[in-house]
């Protein structure tokens, strides 16, 4: 994602960080862990106090953890500005989920992005009863994290779970177009975030004066 800033030329600046005391912020995502969660949730908080109108979180992953994906979710549902989500290159797995709940009018897929969703999965051992256990949370997590994505995109709740169960639950990849048909993505293309830094000059008559 490109990041262009515009500086008015009366004024004169060496760098960027002369120019901006917080420059705006873009959160870039290639993991799916609990580092990576940690670091999602301080970088949204310095996006809500950088004074900018909307956060850009680059994804470019191969999925990882879902519990970890969850966190960052619940990051986005509770941000108080608008969340663009954008896939440059790949977006699978909880890379496509991530993708997929960005804010509605901001979810961006370059035109030779790949998007992949499949179902949740479990590296499950031990003893039976225990094996069974987390076969049951990982049936809720998935049916959890498909209804939030179906209801987000617009679609009935069982939507991507319907589609993924006719694929016979193989890993479904998606072109951007193909997202955008499902309701996953709103533009094929990838967006620039532009700066402007201007000085303004005006003739103001003071209280006063008559």
């Amino acid at each position: 994602m490109k990041k262009t800033i515009s500086v008015d030329p009366r004024i004169r600046v060496k760098t960027e960080s002369e120019l901006l005391s917080t420059p705006p912020v873009i959160i870039r995502v290639t993991k799916f862990d609990e580092p990576a969660a940690d670091k999602f949730s301080e970088d949204m908080a310095k996006a809500h106090n950088s004074g900018q109108p909307i956060i850009p979180v680059v994804i470019d992953s191969y999925g990882g953890q879902c519990y970890s994906l969850m966190s960052m979710l619940t990051e986005i549902q509770e941000a108080r500005l608008p969340v663009a989500t954008i896939v440059e290159g790949k977006a699978m797995s909880c890379g496509a989920l991530l993708f997929g709940m960005g804010t509605r009018g901001h979810r961006y897929a370059g035109r030779n992005a790949t998007i992949m969703i499949h179902d949740v999965s479990s590296g499950a051992f031990g003893k039976v009863e225990e094996v069974k256990a987390d076969a049951k949370e990982t049936e809720r997590l998935n049916k959890l994290v498909y209804t939030m994505l179906a209801t987000h995109c617009g679609k009935s709740a069982t939507y991507f779970l319907d589609i993924v169960h006719s694929r016979s639950h193989a890993d479904w990849y998606l072109t951007a177009p193909e997202a955008k048909k499902h309701g996953l993505a709103d533009f094929v293309g990838v967006p620039e975030l532009q700066v402007s830094v201007n000085v303004g000059i005006d003739l103001k008559l003071n209280k006063g004066a008559k």
